[in-house]
C-alpha cells in the first residue's frame, strides 16, 4: 500500500516488540518502590531504617550538588553524606539513588553576597532572544526562598560543563547506585517565559549555527510552526538536551559502570515536551531509566482530584512511556493528596498505585506535592509490602498477544500538536473502551512490527523516513494502514458525557466511533486474542508475561474529583481466553491473594466471569 495515494477510514497496528528490547535482564531499577529523604549525615542510619520498615526499595536522597552553588564549587561535605548513605543501603540489602539538579543552581542567600553564580558568570545564563537572562528570586517557585538566587544554564555554557560533568563523576564514584537528574530544561516554564522559547545566550546561538548555518535570533520565526527555520530550532533544542543526558551517562558510567542514570522529566507526551525541549521518547535512548512527574494540561495532578477522563488520560500516557521505554523502567513521581478534604488520603494512595502497577510502571510515594514524606506511612507499608510480594507478576517484560496499534509519531506531536494529540489519544481511547488489546508503535519499534493492522492518527508531519518504512512494511507484510479521521472528535466529546456516567456508574451507550471501529476491524478480518465484556470504565491491558497470557484491569468506576475516590465495583467482568493458552485461571485481587477462578470450555475457547473488580485485579491462565 503507497502512504502517499488513498487511505482507508481507520487504521490499527498489531505490534510486537523487539524482542532483545523485552528480554533484556532486568536490573534494580525495574522493581523499585521510592520514597524520597533529604539527606544529612547524621540522618543516614534513620533513612535506611525507615526505608526497611516502609518496604521501600530505591532510597532517593536528597542533597543536590551541582544544584547548589556552593557545594559545586565544595562537594566534599555532600560526597560524604553520599558515600555513608551507600554502604548503608547496601548493608540493608536495599539500593540508593541521589538527586542533582540538571541545568538549575541555587545560590543561598545571594542578595547580600558578593559573589553568586550569576554575579561569577553572567555569560552561562540562558537568555531570552531579548537578552533578559535567567535569573530569578523568591516567590518564582516554592522551592526558592526569599534572598536566594535562582538561575537556569545553557547546556553550551563550555566551562561550566566539564565542572558540571567532573561532579558527576565524583558523585558516581561514592558507589551510589543511581545518579537523579532533575529537571534538565530549557527556561519556558517560569511565569513570563512559556512562550520564549529559549535559550538565546550567546553560547546556544553559536552552537545552532554552527549545527545549521542559521542565527536563530534573525532566521528563525519563533512559534510558528510552518517555518523550516522554527522546526529546525525545535529538533535542535530536543537534541541538546538529550545529548547532554547522554554525556551524563558516559560519566556516570566512566565513574561506575554499574551506577545507573534517571531522569526527572515533568513532561509527558504532550506539547510541553516540545518547549521545554526535554522529550521522553528521545531521552529513553541516552539513560537507565525516567522518573515521569507526569501532570498534563488541564488535567488534575493528585490521585484525588482527578475525574476519570484524567485517569484515562493518566494511563494512556503511562502505557506509551511503557512502549518509548522498550526495556527500561519507568518511574512514576506522581501525587495522592494534597489536602482534599472529602478524600481518605490513604485511598487516593491506593488508586494512584493501581493504576501505575497495571500500567507497569514502578511507585513513589511521596506527601503533599513534593518528592519526600508520606501522606499516609501505614498505606506505604502495607501496599509496597504487597507489591514486593507480586513483583515478578507486574514488572516482568510484557510482550503482545494479538494487539491492535497505534502509532505515536514524535515529529507530528513536535510541528502540530493541537491537530496530532486528541487524534492519538482518541484512537487509544477508542481502543481501551472497546477492551481491545492494543500497543503503541513508534519510529523506533516499527521495523519489529509483525501486525497486521496499524491505526495512523493524524500523522500529518511523517518523515520520509517513517513514511519510507510504513510502505516497506505494508508491501513486504500486507499489514492494513488505516488512517484515524474521526478520533480527535471522540476524545474532546469524553469531557462531557464520559465523565458524568463514570462517576455514576450508569451505562454508556455504544458510540457511533465505536461502532465504526468494530466495523474496520471485522473488514480487516482481525480477530482478537482475548475477549473481555466490561464498561468502558474498567480498563484493561492484555500481554503475555513469562509465556503467561494476562488481563490487568484498573476500574475508576465512581471515582469524583475531590469527592469520592472509593469506586462503584465493576461486576460480571467476562473474560474469555484462547483455550490453547491454557486450562486454569486465576485472579489477583489488588491487595488480596490470588485464587483460582471457575472457567467453562466453549467452542475453542476457556471463558470465566469475574463477579467483582473493586479498584484492580490480574487475571491469567495456565
Amino acid at each position: 500500500m503507497n502512504l502517499r495515494a488513498g487511505w482507508p477510514w481507520l487504521a490499527l497496528t498489531v505490534f510486537l516488540l523487539a524482542a532483545g528490547a523485552n528480554e533484556t535482564a532486568q536490573n534494580w531499577t525495574h522493581v523499585v518502590r521510592i520514597a524520597g529523604h533529604g539527606l544529612r549525615l547524621d540522618r543516614v542510619d534513620q533513612i535506611v531504617q525507615s526505608a526497611t520498615d516502609t518496604h521501600v526499595f530505591g532510597i532517593e536522597t536528597d542533597n543536590d550538588i551541582p544544584g547548589r552553588y556552593e557545594s559545586f564549587l565544595d562537594p566534599a561535605e555532600k560526597l560524604k553524606a553520599i558515600r555513608a548513605v551507600a554502604d548503608k543501603a547496601h548493608a540493608a540489602g536495599n539500593k540508593a539513588f541521589v538527586y542533582i539538579a540538571g541545568l538549575e543552581c541555587i545560590t543561598a542567600g545571594a542578595a547580600k553576597s558578593e559573589h553568586s553564580f550569576f554575579k561569577d558568570h553572567p555569560d552561562w545564563v540562558q537568555r531570552k532572544i531579548t537578552g533578559e537572562p535567567a535569573v530569578f528570586g523568591g516567590g518564582a517557585a516554592f522551592w526558592i526562598r526569599e534572598g536566594d538566587e535562582d538561575v537556569w544554564i545553557s547546556p553550551f555554557a563550555t566551562e561550566w560543563r566539564k565542572l558540571y560533568m567532573a561532579r558527576v563523576r565524583q558523585i558516581a564514584a561514592t558507589g551510589i547506585d543511581g545518579v537523579y537528574v532533575d529537571i534538565p530544561y530549557w527556561m519556558t516554564h517560569f511565569t513570563g517565559w512559556e512562550d520564549s522559547w529559549a535559550s538565546f545566550d550567546q553560547h546556544t546561538v553559536t552552537a545552532f549555527r554552527t549545527k545549521t548555518g542559521l542565527d536563530a535570533r534573525k532566521d528563525i520565526k519563533l512559534g510558528d510552526f510552518h517555518d523550516p527555520g522554527f522546526r529546525r530550532w525545535i529538533d535542535f533544542r530536543i537534541d541538546a538536551l538529550t545529548e547532554f543526558m547522554r554525556e551524563i551517562d558516559a560519566n556516570v558510567k566512566a565513574a561506575n559502570p554499574d551506577c545507573m542514570t534517571i531522569a526527572e522529566i515533568y513532561p509527558g507526551l504532550e506539547f510541553e515536551a516540545v518547549r521545554v525541549g526535554a522529550d521522553v521518547y528521545d531521552m529513553y535512548r541516552v539513560v537507565d531509566a525516567i522518573a515521569h512527574e507526569y501532570e498534563f494540561e488541564d488535567g488534575a495532578p493528585m490521585a484525588a482530584s482527578k475525574t476519570p477522563l484524567d485517569w484515562l488520560h493518566y494511563m494512556i500516557g503511562m502505557y506509551s512511556f511503557r512502549s518509548f521505554a522498550g526495556g527500561k523502567a519507568s518511574w512514576m513521581l506522581s501525587y495522592s493528596w494534597d489536602g482534599e478534604k472529602s478524600i481518605d488520603p490513604s485511598e487516593a494512595m491506593k488508586n494512584l498505585f493501581v493504576a501505575q502497577l497495571v500500567a507497569g510502571t514502578n511507585s513513589w510515594d511521596a506527601a503533599t506535592h513534593v518528592m519526600s514524606g508520606s501522606n499516609d506511612l501505614a498505606a506505604r507499608k502495607q501496599i509496597f509490602g504487597w507489591i514486593a510480594g507480586h513483583a515478578k507478576r507486574f514488572y516482568r517484560p510484557r510482550l503482545p498477544v494479538s494487539p491492535v496499534g497505534v502509532y505515536f509519531s514524535p515529529r507530528t506531536r513536535n510541528y502540530s500538536a493541537n491537530e496530532y494529540l486528541p487524534s492519538y489519544f482518541g484512537s487509544m481511547a477508542l481502543l481501551m473502551h472497546s477492551h481491545l488489546e492494543f500497543q503503541v508503535v513508534t519510529p523506533r519499534s516499527l521495523p519489529a512490527f509483525k501486525g497486521e493492522v496499524l491505526i495512523l492518527p493524524g500523522a500529518g508531519q511523517l518523515g520520509a523516513d517513517e513514511l519510507g518504512m510504513l510502505d516497506r512494511q505494508a508491501k513486504d507484510r500486507g499489514m492494513a494502514l488505516v488512517r484515524d479521521k474521526t478520533a480527535g472528535e471522540y476524545w474532546k466529546t469524553l469531557a462531557g458525557s464520559f465523565v458524568k456516567t463514570a462517576e455514576t456508574g450508569a451505562s454508556l451507550p455504544e458510540t457511533e466511533a465505536a461502532k465504526s471501529l468494530r466495523e474496520t476491524l471485522r473488514r480487516l478480518n482481525y480477530q482478537p486474542a482475548v475477549e473481555i465484556s466490561a464498561s468502558p470504565f474498567l480498563t484493561a491491558q492484555i500481554a503475555r508475561v513469562d509465556g503467561r497470557i494476562h488481563v490487568f484491569f484498573a476500574n475508576f468506576k465512581g471515582l469524583k474529583s475531590k469527592v469520592t475516590a472509593t469506586q462503584i465495583p465493576e461486576r460480571d467482568v467476562k473474560v474469555s481466553f484462547p483455550e490453547a493458552a491454557g486450562s486454569r485461571v486465576f485472579a489477583l485481587p489488588y491487595l488480596g491473594q490470588p485464587r483460582q477462578v471457575s472457567a467453562r470450555r466453549d467452542n475453542g475457547r476457556l471463558t470465566c466471569v469475574i463477579p467483582e473488580i473493586h479498584k484492580g485485579m490480574v487475571v491469567w491462565v495456565e
